[in-house]
This record gives structure tokens, sequence and C-alpha cells, in this order.
């Protein structure tokens, strides 16, 4: 099972993360800090380019391995707007999403396109019947675009607190083929 590694996505293009783009995502992070720090344990002051780097270099061993599968979202005109990744954790025949959207373009539909395309994707592939998307039940933003991709929760569990936005309850919503 290998999903490419490029999908069109409307007037955004999905890529595999490439090595050379770890100073960008490093801006795109740093910029975001705010809203990503709420929900994204990793996503503090401290972050730094290494850590850009370890991300896209462990992700290339995940895609290696057949694992996960880590996007970087772009603009058409080239601007990195997010990451996007499919990953094997929930294990046999269900690919879980995992996303994060840079501030500056969020609101305008584009997570939501990119998972829409990546979800099409994923249930096109051998063994594969639904896609995942788990968010803590205090991340809005999050639940919106997993609404409006056209997942449905099937279930709720509570969980350790990770970060400071988090409720500690975590919402599961799938789509299937």
């Amino acid at each position: 099972m290998e999903p490419p590694e490029m999908i069109n996505a409307g007037e955004l293009v999905l890529k595999r993360w490439e090595p050379a783009w770890a100073p960008e995502a490093l801006v795109a992070i740093k910029e975001s800090l705010p809203e990503l720090r709420e929900f994204l344990p990793w996503a503090t002051e401290a972050y730094n380019l290494d850590d850009a780097v370890d991300y896209i270099t462990r992700s290339q061993e995940g895609w290696a391995e057949g694992d996960q599968f880590n996007y970087a979202i772009f603009t058409s005109v080239g601007e990195l707007v997010g990451s996007i990744g499919l990953m094997t954790r929930m294990g046999p025949g269900v690919l879980e999403i995992g996303y994060w959207m840079r501030t500056p373009y969020a609101g305008r539909g584009f997570m939501t396109a990119a998972v829409d395309a990546l979800t099409r994707v994923a249930l096109t592939l051998p063994g594969i019947d639904r896609v995942a998307i788990k968010h803590d039940e205090a991340n809005r933003a999050s639940a919106a675009v997993a609404v409006k991709a056209g997942f449905t929760e099937v279930s709720r569990a509570p969980r350790e607190v990770e970060a400071p936005g988090e409720s500690g309850t975590t919402i599961v919503r799938e789509r299937q083929h």
C-alpha cells in the first residue's frame, strides 16, 4: 500500500515532504504557534529547524516503512499552507488523517479540500475501507474540517490532556466508501 507522492486538490497540491522545505515549515509553525500549541504538544516556542528536519526525516522513514504518509500542502503558486498525513496506527482497514494549517490560510476551505482529496485517495488503497480523524472535543477548527469533509462521529473517549487547549475528550470521526 502506497499512496501517490503528489495529489492535486483543486487549488492545492499535496506533496510528500522533502528536506529542502524544513526552513519554510519552521516559519509556518512559528507564525502559527498561538493556534497550534493549543492542541499540538510538539508546537512550542522551543520548536526549531532541527525539529523540522527531524519531522521530515521521520516522515521519509515512515513512508519507507509503510506506516505514515505525510504531505506538505501548497497553494498552486507554491505557498506552504500546512501539513497533512495518513497513519496506520489505528490498525488494519483504517487510515487516520492528521493535519495542521498555517494560520494566515485558515478559514479559506483549504484544509477541508486537502482532507477530502487525501480521503478519496486513501479509500482507493488496497485493504482500506474507512478513514478516521481524531480530534480533541475543544478543537472546533479540526471538528469543522472533519464535518465539512463528510466525516461522522463514531466515538468519544477520555484521554490525558497533552496540550493547553485540550478538554481531555477525543472524538473519532470516520468516512467510509
